[in-house]
């Protein structure tokens, strides 16, 4: 798969763990203008999800399903929808 269009978003450990096992299938950010800049009105194919800042820390490349709202009206949260996961870099799972 060739993905173009790819969500770059970095996360601690234990969300970072349960999306690599597949146990976790949405990832929440804050409706805050710097995450609608980000996010409205963007098409994806994937997210890149990094564990860090440094360059060796694992990685991974997900699916992405879509983009939606959770909460009530302005202060609603955005959900995004994750698919299947590509590819690992550099994880070993801790549990």
């Amino acid at each position: 798969m060739t993905t173009k269009r790819i969500l770059h978003l970095t996360l601690e450990r234990e969300p970072f763990d349960k999306i690599a096992r597949g146990r976790k299938k949405r990832e929440f950010r804050e409706y805050k203008d710097y995450w609608k800049r980000r996010l409205e009105g963007r098409e994806f194919d994937a997210i890149l999800f990094r564990n860090g800042y440094t360059s060796n820390v694992p990685e991974m490349l997900v699916e992405y399903v879509g983009l939606s709202r959770d909460g009530p009206g302005r202060n609603a949260d955005y959900v995004i929808r994750l698919g299947r996961v590509i590819w690992k870099k550099r994880w070993r799972s801790r549990g």
